[in-house]
């Protein structure tokens, strides 16, 4: 049941939002930069992980770490509407209602505000652990593309670290202004383990499957415009052959239901992919861990007319 309390953790916090319109799906940073965000509001940061002042520290109103979160609101250097850094402070910050990826244009988008256009140096993590260099935003409303950098395009990311690069070590707000970080790749994974849905070796999904299937329609319809993915998952158990089919036979009777259930709340290009017994989470090497690996995910991704849209490298 490890992935279904997963899921339900997910659905708990997205039910909550509506689905998207193209009017919420563009934000201005303070220097009239506009950014488009294919999956709307929920791509942004959602919690501060750490923060460590810099110095010379700026004064107290400009602290709040919790500025940097959600969609920006900066009004004005008076207004206490984003997080000063302090000289060469740093904040992390997390994602809780969807990863980032490396895929095509730009990937992360960083608002920096204030009087002083001051640049930060940008990492990303899958686990808050380990960290992966992705290129300096460079003041005010800052795009990185994660190609420059020639990170994996298969790892999904829920951690972005800034810090300052003291351009600006004086005044009542040293260091870089931070209003919200965004990730314009933003990607929803969601995962089920596959006894959830099915019985052994069946493909028919089961009557008890139905709440676990209604929950994901609920975290997929806070976006409005997606490609959904499917992608089949079985233990080593049988044949592969076998397995290959059987993988393959899950995800389209979870992408019948899907599109069922979400054919009135939005347009979304379903597509599947079975992989068997060739990528296990983990060794095959007892229960529990078979069940791990027996799974369903589904991922979330912006549209395909979205990429169509922006020119070829």
């Amino acid at each position: 049941m490890r992935y279904f309390l997963i899921i339900l953790t997910y659905v708990a916090l997205s039910v909550c939002g509506t689905a998207q319109n193209d009017n919420k799906l563009h934000y201005t940073g303070s220097d009239g930069k506009r950014i488009y965000l294919p999956l709307g509001k929920i791509s942004f940061a959602d919690s501060v992980v750490k923060f460590n002042m810099g110095y010379p520290r700026p004064i107290s109103k400009y602290r709040d770490s919790s500025q940097s979160l959600h969609k920006p609101n900066y009004r004005g250097y008076d207004n206490a509407d984003f997080i000063t850094l302090g000289c060469e402070g740093s904040i992390v910050l997390k994602f809780t209602n969807n990863g980032f990826m490396n895929l095509k244009g730009h990937d992360l988008t960083i608002f920096e505000v204030g009087p002083s256009r001051e640049r930060t140096r940008v990492e990303v993590s899958t686990d808050g652990e380990h960290w992966i260099y992705a290129g300096l935003a460079k003041g005010g409303t800052s795009k990185l593309e994660f190609d420059d950098e020639k990170i994996d395009p298969n790892l999904l990311f829920y951690y972005v670290k800034l810090q300052d690069l003291k351009d600006e070590c004086s005044g009542k707000s040293a260091g870089a202004d931070i209003d919200a970080v965004a990730a314009i790749n933003s990607v929803i994974r969601l995962t089920v383990n596959a006894d959830v849905l099915f019985d052994v070796a069946e493909y028919r999904l089961k009557p008890s499957s139905k709440h676990t299937l209604d929950s994901l329609a609920q975290s997929i319809q806070v976006v409005q415009n997606a490609t959904i993915l499917i992608e089949g998952h079985t233990d080593s158990d049988g044949d592969e052959a076998y397995n290959l089919r059987l993988s393959d036979n899950r995800c389209q009777s979870v992408r019948r239901k899907l599109k069922q259930l979400l054919s009135k709340f939005g347009t979304y290009k379903f597509e599947t992919k079975a992989y068997g017994e060739t990528r296990p989470r983990v060794e095959n090497s007892s229960d529990e861990n078979k069940q791990i690996n027996r799974r369903v995910e589904v991922m979330v991704f912006p549209p395909k007319d979205y990429y169509d849209s922006l020119p070829d490298n």
